[in-house]
């Protein structure tokens, strides 16, 4: 009963914004969750994916906010378990005293490319960035952007040799957009799930790692020993839950520094 007593004080504070909104909440923790499929989450819903934590809420597709689960992207009707709700419920667990935020804005398919302003996905009929500034101009009436996790790059593997330009420009002009010259930035190796693409994966994955060090509050997290849910691309369920909470661990760390 208390539990559904704070859940419901908890929606109350953060829902809606009427004409004249309240400051927001300095306790109330946004995270941008940004990439594409293995982001947005492709693990078989299960029985884990419907519990809940009445201090970790997601954005809907509505613009509204509810107590988060499984599937928190709503990219494709194949959204399933990513490695957001477990991440959002890591940084709840080493910070109890705060609510979390998350704000769900991945589109499968879609290279670094169409994460510019302006640039359109003809497969989703979406604006990937142009839409997910939309979402963090709603968000930010409630809470304050506290972070960024990125998982992206299976459209990119075979342009690595531009990657870390692209990627460098897209974490600087994220920054600028969200007012956060600071705000931590994690991205996240590719899964090596397929022999033949090995070396063009690991060539990619450096890439991530370089920039460890010449961009400022980044940091990138391990895909090893994931495994996918049998298509040799997508994480399962149980692997997806594993990364969010490494990404949650990397958040910790960089927000220490």
């Amino acid at each position: 009963m208390i539990a559904i007593l704070f859940a419901a004080t908890t929606l109350t504070t953060v829902a809606k914004a009427d004409d004249k909104p309240s400051a927001p909440d300095k306790d109330f923790h946004l995270y941008l969750l940004i990439g594409q499929s293995n982001m947005a989450g492709r693990g078989k819903v299960d029985a884990e994916s419907a519990k809940t934590n009445p201090k970790v809420l997601m954005l809907t597709k509505q613009l509204t906010w509810e107590l988060a689960k499984d599937p928190l992207h709503f990219d494709k009707s194949a959204a399933g378990v990513g490695p957001g709700l477990a991440f959002g419920r890591s940084m709840s667990k080493a910070n109890p005293k705060i609510k979390i935020g998350l704000v769900p804005c991945a589109v499968g398919g879609t290279s670094i490319k169409l994460w510019t302003p302006g640039a359109a996905d003809s497969a989703t009929k979406t604006h990937p960035y142009d839409d997910m500034l939309k979402r963090v101009q709603e968000a930010r009436k409630a809470g304050v952007f506290k972070g960024i996790i990125w998982h992206q790059g299976e459209s990119d593997l075979n342009s690595s040799e531009k990657y870390g330009e692209q990627l460098t420009e897209l974490i600087a002009r994220l920054r600028k957009d969200l007012d956060a010259a600071d705000i931590p930035f994690v991205s996240g190796e590719i899964a090596i799930f397929k022999p033949e693409r090995a070396d063009v994966t690991a060539k990619f994955n450096n890439v991530l790692h370089e920039l460890e060090g010449k961009v400022d509050k980044y940091s990138w997290v391990s895909a090893e020993k994931l495994k996918d849910g049998g298509d040799k691309l997508h994480l399962n369920a149980e692997s997806a839950r594993e990364l969010g909470k490494r990404y949650a661990e990397k958040m910790l760390a960089l927000q220490k520094k």
